[in-house]
């Protein structure tokens, strides 16, 4: 689980340091005029929402920083990232997660493992929605596996086969 996040991320971090950097921030039609940045950011702020409620044993992905730096600078983001694949294994623990749905905070228990993956999940749907921003902006050449699910790649294989 750790090192597919890992490795995730770090394909991330090869493609992002490959990708043209006025493309980083631009809006983009494509992507409901959302910029490659801004679901950097997303994927980034959601890890580190995880990884700093963990001592506390409380996650709420709502009350995330929201930290444009992530989505203007690339270099800022790719440091983040690298922060994440330094901090992100850990021993598992329950933790509390709270959402607020509407008016109404709602908190669930979970644990740190379950919430990894589900960052995972989160991170590699993101990545299907930038690699179609990539390609909106450049004829960028992006690894087949990027941006999707690795049951997807297992179950295209079996079927190849």
């Amino acid at each position: 689980m750790f090192r597919s996040s890992i490795d995730t991320i770090e394909q991330f971090k090869e493609i992002l340091l490959q990708l043209p950097e006025e493309c980083y921030a631009q809006s983009c039609e494509v992507l409901s005029n959302a910029s490659i940045g801004q679901h950097t950011r997303h994927i980034i702020e959601l890890y580190l929402c995880l990884i700093n409620g963990y001592e506390g044993g409380d996650v709420s992905y709502d009350r995330r920083e929201r930290n444009h730096k992530i989505e203007q600078e690339l270099q800022f983001a790719i440091e983040q990232l690298q922060l994440i694949q330094s901090t992100l294994e850990r021993p598992n623990k329950s933790v509390k997660v709270t959402y607020e749905l509407g008016a109404v905070e709602t908190c669930l228990e979970s644990n740190y493992y379950r919430e990894v993956m589900y960052n995972l999940e989160h991170t590699i749907h993101h990545h299907a929605l930038i690699k179609v921003g990539i390609k909106h902006f450049c004829t960028m050449e992006l690894p087949e596996s990027f941006g999707v699910a690795p049951s997807t790649l297992q179950h295209r294989e079996a079927c190849a086969q």
